[in-house]
């Protein structure tokens, strides 16, 4: 069983390699894809004028820059993420009341009871020692503070990811089985587990509430298969796999996807939680 220091140092060299550019060569099907999850969940935060905000594993800065909008001239917005790429790319939109810092948000030095609100689209789900970094986020929220995230569910519930990857799997290397307790994509998609890591991390008047929506994967076919292994699960079986095996995976997923394309492009279920707490129980959940 690996440490936590050791799950921390593989997520910082995967977000920092192929994780961080994978993101970049897709950004633009990855944003269509999670867009309306990301809206959905920034409602619900529901960042106010003059708010101070920390937005957890902001990426390319997307969600920080709505976010400065919200809080306005008097707010401000830290933007904090592992992959120095994708850091990189987010100090492009040069948001004037927003800073990106490149970092792990899990032992990110942020001021105490300093911010009214922590957000993440996506975010949270690779940290080595989640209660660790979520008590760095709840002694960073005054007391009248407020945490909201979305993550994904479970992978039975979410056939976008589930199809692709059962599709190929008979053709590939095996991939490993993530525990229980692992980071990775789909790490808190077990309700009890978050809450779990929530309540001991000092958060409290949990709320979850289930988000339904279909995932854009591609425009057609052809599409989805050339991008598939630049990211995600896919991308670690195919850069252990051969050209040969590659081929009838992709051919494979192909197949799986047909029933799903349409003029408009290939959709498949989606699932996810919005994931709110407060910062204390004397907090109002305004």
């Amino acid at each position: 069983m690996k440490s936590t220091a050791e799950l921390a140092a593989e997520q910082a060299a995967f977000w920092n390699g192929p994780g961080g550019q994978g993101w970049l060569a897709s950004i633009e099907r990855i944003e269509r894809g999670i867009g309306d999850f990301g809206t959905a969940a920034l409602v619900a935060a529901n960042a106010r004028p003059g708010e101070k905000v920390i937005d957890v594993g902001c990426g390319t800065g997307g969600t920080t820059w709505a976010l400065a909008q919200a809080v306005g001239s008097t707010g401000h917005v830290l933007g904090v993420d592992i992959s120095g790429e994708l850091i990189a790319a987010a100090r492009t939109h040069r948001i004037p009341n927003a800073t990106f810092e490149l970092g792990n948000a899990a032992t990110y030095p942020f001021a105490a009871a300093s911010c009214d609100l922590v957000f993440s689209r996506f975010g949270v789900m690779f940290f080595g020692d989640p209660v660790a970094a979520f008590r760095n986020f709840q002694q960073a929220l005054k007391p009248t503070g407020r945490l909201l995230f979305v993550c994904w569910r479970k992978p039975a519930e979410n056939p976008w990811g589930l199809v692709p990857l059962r599709a190929a799997a008979p053709f590939l290397p095996p991939l490993p089985r993530p525990g229980p307790e692992d980071p990775g994509q789909f790490a808190f998609g077990d309700r009890a587990r978050v809450e779990r890591i929530l309540k001991e991390s000092g958060f409290c008047a949990l709320s979850f509430t289930p988000l339904d929506q279909p995932v854009f994967m591609g425009q057609t076919i052809a599409d989805i298969l050339e991008n598939t292994g630049r990211f995600g699960p896919l991308a670690r079986a195919f850069a252990e796999a051969t050209a040969e095996q590659i081929e009838k995976a992709k051919a494979a997923i192909a197949e799986a996807l047909k029933p799903h394309a349409t003029a408009e492009g290939v959709r498949l279920p989606g699932a996810c939680w919005l994931v709110g707490a407060q910062a204390s129980s004397g907090a109002s959940a305004g």
